[in-house]
């Protein structure tokens, strides 16, 4: 799984670079959201990987709160970059004149940097606050990687204000912006709905459907980590819905986008048979 995740994330990545009709907001974003899940994999996959080749379950305390800080920063990350996606196809649909003044390279670069700079605050907060905490000996993390929501349940010491402080960030952080996109998207159907033909209509359905499972994918997992980890005790359910959306979500990314985008397919299509033409 971790293999295809890297390699389809890369494959549309390379083939956004090398195909010159693919340089424009949309696919700037589509190339950074791979990235960005090749690295969110990367934080958490291949210590299970050396965990299990080695037979030893085991990370230090400095690794684990390293290993939540990463996974916090690109989640976070994502989520910036579904919400740019969203307002890119809202001024594509809704403003198509305007859309080449708003949606120029310079605020494009902007917006991902500002995402990346609120995520690593973000991600900063949350570790710090788990810094303070005290732990008991011998612990024993019901998971296959460093959550903080597990993390804060070993804690020996009072965790109101880190908890608080989650659902304070989530709130601001997750509900916020999925209510953005959701009134985006009512303004999408809107305009689309008023398109006379059947095949304008499909293509804006077809290129939104895309974003829309995705976004259903990531913000469906995401909530349902917190909600199984403070609902249930059971590591097994939460585990679940982690590797949902820590491995299967970014690896259905590339699939997502590539089978239901036709220059997407024409440009993997043309990757792939330059790198059969090199060998």
């Amino acid at each position: 799984m971790y293999l295809v995740t890297v390699l389809g994330n890369l494959l549309v990545i390379l083939a956004i670079i090398s195909d010159s009709h693919l340089h424009t907001p949309m696919y700037f974003f589509l190339s950074t959201l791979s990235f960005v899940d090749i690295c969110f994999t990367t934080t958490t996959v291949p210590k299970i990987l050396v965990n299990i080749q080695t037979q030893r379950k085991f990370i230090s305390y400095t690794g684990c709160l390293t290993q939540i800080c990463f996974v916090l920063t690109f989640a976070g990350l994502e989520n910036g970059i579904l919400i740019m996606m969203a307002y890119d196809r809202f001024v594509a649909i809704c403003h198509p004149l305007r859309y080449n003044v708003v949606m120029t390279p310079k605020l494009c670069g902007l917006l991902v940097l500002l995402s990346f700079l609120i995520s690593v605050l973000d991600a900063l907060l949350h570790t710090l606050m788990a810094l303070r905490l005290s732990f008991c000996t011998d612990l024993k993390i019901p998971h296959f990687f460093c959550e903080l929501a597990h993390i804060l349940k070993l804690a020996c010491s009072d965790i109101f204000i880190n908890n608080i402080l989650v659902y304070l960030v989530t709130s601001l952080l997750g509900v916020v912006p999925l209510s953005g996109i959701i009134f985006s998207y009512t303004r999408i159907v809107s305009s689309v709905l008023k398109i006379p033909s059947a095949g304008g209509k499909y293509k804006a359905f077809s290129i939104c459907g895309s974003h829309l499972i995705v976004v259903s994918l990531f913000y469906g997992t995401g909530f349902g980590v917190y909600l199984t980890s403070s609902a249930t005790h059971s590591s097994r359910k939460s585990a679940i819905v982690s590797v949902m959306y820590t491995l299967v979500t970014p690896m259905m990314n590339p699939f997502i986008y590539s089978l239901r985008n036709k220059d997407m397919t024409a440009a993997l299509s043309k990757l792939i048979s330059r790198i059969s033409s090199i060998r």
